[in-house]
């Protein structure tokens, strides 16, 4: 491996770079005047940001270093978990968004007050709050860091992970939600640029002939559908696993959500869900595509895949034209990072500061709401130090979530589709569900169960969906009338004649949908 030789132009469009981010987020911070403005924006966001904050804040630093390496491994089975996006969004878009833009929620948690009690909400706020910190953000700015010290090797990966944070957490303390989806629009452009820079650099290996690039990679590394015994993503997993984790994600997550939930009516928030969406196809290409080639290109590299996305960086991007791809690496640090700091603080502030001091003043909110997300950012500091001995990060972080979420979801689902759900069934859901998945994971730990955590994800499900319905048979609550908007009321909206097939979201939706079958076909 040659030398990595940063340029004068390199440091400048990194330097720049930085500049121009903080410049849009402080100048952003003057438009945050209440808590309703520094967590959600005024709820006045439209479909554009949305769109690309979205996209923005799903391509993590971890999302970078994981999928091009575990396509480096495994093959392009990893692109399962971008195409099913386009599902989910659309599910989202259809069914979802109605509820919430109708309840007027500020966090996915008091959803679950209005529908069952407060209890649950603050028991979600929790988890959601700790996954968010200790499994995202930390997570996000240890890979992050560990890429920028492989250019930077002189730079401890520490003061690496202190500077990043320092940064997305000074715009996102003072601008909130606007500063964090507006650097976003900024941070998607360059994310996506710098990533086709690296297919064009990979592909000219193979002397842009895509046929050519493929043609001595074996049929199990082309193939999105895997066998059920594959060890990396079974078609089983796909099928009834990755919906489960890409409904938490894109639904309950409330770093991704909370952009959603401050559209600035349903209509925007539903296209800005389409064009996230179409946004996440081409990750394929820029991404998976790149991890795969390079194992033609560095079979030396072994079973080390986090190592994957900066030495085919180094190897084959000039000086020059490296400053552009180590900003877009960055971008993708500081994109989530932001996200997953703004959306903790608005938990703690709008789940528990806010609903139990209510002689508080907006302004008086607004200040503790800096001063949390302060207080997160040195907190995810310290611990994105800790989670250095986890070399796999993009499992770690999926694996955890395959064990948390599937009570999570069910209670959610089940809630909004069917009317006979009650607080009981939910409180037991929630808890024993969660008993059960700390149950099996210790038992995984110790190697006395052995299922792919995707298939197991979809048996915890099922596990959580039989509690719940067992629970609520077993009680007699009845639904009351003010529950009314928590739910799906009727399903007439759907049979609205299409006026303008262009600007009617079941058109695009089904679009949408169609692209993402095509492309799954072409590499089934």
């Amino acid at each position: 491996m040659e030398n990595i030789q940063i340029t004068m132009t390199d440091a400048t469009i990194i330097i720049g770079y930085f500049i121009v981010v903080l410049i849009v987020g402080l100048f952003i911070s003057k438009s945050a005047k209440n808590a309703k403005d520094l967590f959600l924006a005024g709820r006045s966001l439209h479909w554009v940001p949305i769109g690309f904050s979205l996209f923005a804040s799903n391509i993590s630093s971890s999302t970078l270093i994981g999928v091009v390496g575990a396509a480096y491994l495994y093959g392009i089975s990893v692109a399962n978990y971008e195409w099913m996006a386009a599902f989910v969004l659309v599910f989202i878009l259809v069914f979802i968004l109605p509820v919430f833009i109708r309840t007027k929620i500020s966090t996915i948690p008091e959803y679950l007050e209005l529908r069952y009690n407060k209890f649950t909400r603050h028991y979600f706020s929790i988890v959601t709050i700790i996954l968010n910190i200790i499994v995202d953000l930390a997570g996000f700015l240890y890979a992050g860091a560990v890429v920028l010290h492989f250019f930077f090797p002189s730079i401890p990966i520490g003061a690496i992970i202190v500077f990043l944070a320092l940064i997305a957490g000074t715009y996102t303390a003072v601008g909130g939600l606007s500063a964090v989806v507006y650097t976003d629009i900024l941070q998607a452009i360059i994310i996506i640029m710098s990533s086709s820079i690296l297919l064009y650099a990979i592909l000219g290996q193979f002397d842009y002939s895509w046929d050519l690039a493929f043609s001595k990679i074996g049929a199990n590394k082309t193939s999105f559908i895997r066998p059920s015994t594959d060890t990396y993503l079974p078609w089983t997993g796909t099928l009834f696993g990755l919906p489960i984790l890409g409904f938490y994600y894109w639904v309950l997550n409330q770093q991704i959500s909370q952009r959603l939930l401050a559209a600035k009516n349903i209509n925007n928030a539903r296209w800005g869900a389409l064009l996230g969406g179409f946004l996440k196809l081409p990750v394929f290409f820029l991404l998976v595509v790149p991890g795969v080639l390079a194992f033609q290109l560095f079979p030396e590299l072994g079973e080390t895949s986090n190592l994957v996305f900066p030495t085919v960086v180094s190897e084959l991007i000039p000086t020059g034209v490296l400053g552009i791809i180590l900003v877009g690496v960055i971008a993708a640090i500081m994109s989530s990072a932001d996200s997953a700091i703004n959306s903790a603080s608005t938990l703690i502030v709008l789940d528990f500061v806010e609903p139990n001091s209510p002689k508080l003043k907006p302004k008086q909110i607004l200040y503790y709401g800096r001063i949390i997300t302060i207080g997160i950012m040195l907190f995810a500091i310290i611990w994105a130090m800790v989670i250095g001995s986890f070399k796999e990060i993009f499992d770690y972080l999926q694996k955890v979530l395959s064990y948390m979420v599937p009570p999570v979801v069910v209670v959610f689902i089940l809630g909004i589709f069917w009317r006979r759900g009650n607080s009981q069934a939910a409180m037991t859901t929630l808890i024993g569900g969660h008993i059960i998945s700390l149950s099996i994971l210790a038992l995984s730990s110790f190697g006395y169960v052995n299922i792919h955590f995707t298939v197991l994800a979809g048996i915890l499900t099922i596990v959580s969906a039989i509690m719940y319905i067992t629970i609520v048979l077993l009680t007699n609550t009845e639904f009351t009338p003010k529950d009314e908007q928590t739910i799906i009321e009727d399903f007439s909206f759907l049979s609205v004649p299409i006026k303008d097939w262009r600007n009617d979201y079941r058109v695009i939706s089904a679009i949408l949908i169609l692209c993402t079958i095509i492309l799954v076909i072409g590499y089934w």
